[in-house]
């Protein structure tokens, strides 16, 4: 099932005896199991029937005890395992040796439960970071037998675009270059993207455009400064720019530390390596993994960098990377070292 459809459900309460929930992006998880815990039981059945545990504090087999109780005045228990991933003998490593693999073919306590999950047991495992092999014979027991939910993490392509669909939801829009911004510094998770977000829509009344000016003045990412106007300044061979940022980071260096800066630009000119080697630039936006928006700007830097040219870039930035690190690095300050960088990179 998608996240949407549990959601949905629930709401419903179209109730199953198994979630097992896992997934490199943790938010779905935690939005998923967050319903759950504040919504399936009142509050004064929660007392007898809610328990929450943590997987490096129980083992399977006080798990499946905990959710083979009956509940007391109410239809439903609810019996949560947060940090799945860390509760031992959940799930079975696969061995070489065959008096191992024997030993293996007999079920855990986890398995017989699926087989036949208690009706009044909502039992759901948050189980982060990581999944389980779809082929092994447990999540085909869990996908037959419990809802099974993969919480896949978004690629940098994707996250302006969630972005837009999350104010949306919330009755407020984002222009594509803000949206591009908070891509750009937030990254990929999603956590933390919609604790910015719910902190910024706070101070501005339903259905605002949200521009760079707000994000500057309610996150503190400059519109002007940042890395996503550096990798423009120096696409279009803009110097005094370029420069222009390069002192206001040598000026904060713990928002823009050099070795973030070194990386991103590092990622900037793949995306331009990967945009001259494509046979069909309709492809681009999808090939480079970016929101097609920007595709625009990417055109602009391969014009201005010849593969010849990225090949030069690519030993300067291997070579600032080192002396971001302290090798080679000298007396010189990290604001000096990246005027260095930049002056190599566009001249």
């Amino acid at each position: 099932m998608e996240y949407n459809e549990i959601i949905s459900s629930l709401k419903k309460k179209a109730y199953q005896p198994v979630y097992f929930l896992m997934g490199e992006e943790p938010y779905f998880i935690d939005m998923i199991s967050d319903y759950i815990e504040h919504n399936v039981l009142d509050e004064s059945e929660k007392e007898f029937n809610q328990s929450v545990l943590y997987g490096r504090d129980v083992s399977a087999a006080e798990v499946i005890g905990a959710a083979k109780r009956f509940p007391m005045m109410s239809e439903h228990q609810v019996v949560i395992i947060k940090e799945a991933q860390d509760l031992k003998d959940l799930v079975k490593k696969e061995s070489e040796n065959k008096k191992d693999k024997e030993k293996e073919k007999q079920k855990s306590a986890f398995e017989l439960y699926l087989e036949n999950p208690l009706p009044s047991t909502i039992l759901v495992f948050c189980y982060k970071y990581k999944s389980i092999d779809k082929r092994t014979a447990l999540a085909k027991l869990i996908a037959k037998n419990a809802v099974l939910f993969e919480s896949k993490k978004l690629y940098d392509n994707q996250v302006a675009d969630w972005i837009n669909n999350y104010l949306r939801s919330k009755d407020y829009t984002i222009n594509q270059r803000a949206a591009g911004l908070l891509s750009e510094y937030l990254g990929t998770s999603l956590s933390k993207v919609t604790n910015e977000l719910d902190k910024l829509i706070i101070n501005l009344p339903p259905k605002s455009e949200i521009t760079t000016e707000h994000i500057q003045t309610n996150i503190g990412i400059s519109k002007d400064y940042n890395v996503f106007e550096l990798h423009a300044a120096i696409g279009k061979k803009e110097v005094l720019k370029a420069n222009r940022i390069i002192n206001y980071f040598n000026a904060n260096p713990k928002d823009n530390p050099m070795i973030m800066t070194v990386s991103s630009l590092y990622g900037y000119f793949c995306k331009i390596l990967i945009y001259h080697f494509l046979p069909d630039k309709k492809t681009a936006a999808s090939a480079m993994g970016v929101n097609p928006f920007f595709v625009k700007d990417y055109e602009l830097g391969a014009k201005n960098y010849s593969v010849g040219k990225l090949k030069s870039i690519f030993s300067y930035l291997r070579e600032y990377d080192m002396k971001s690190k302290g090798v080679d690095r000298g007396s010189a300050t990290e604001g000096e070292l990246l005027k260095e960088l930049v002056f190599k990179i566009m001249h």
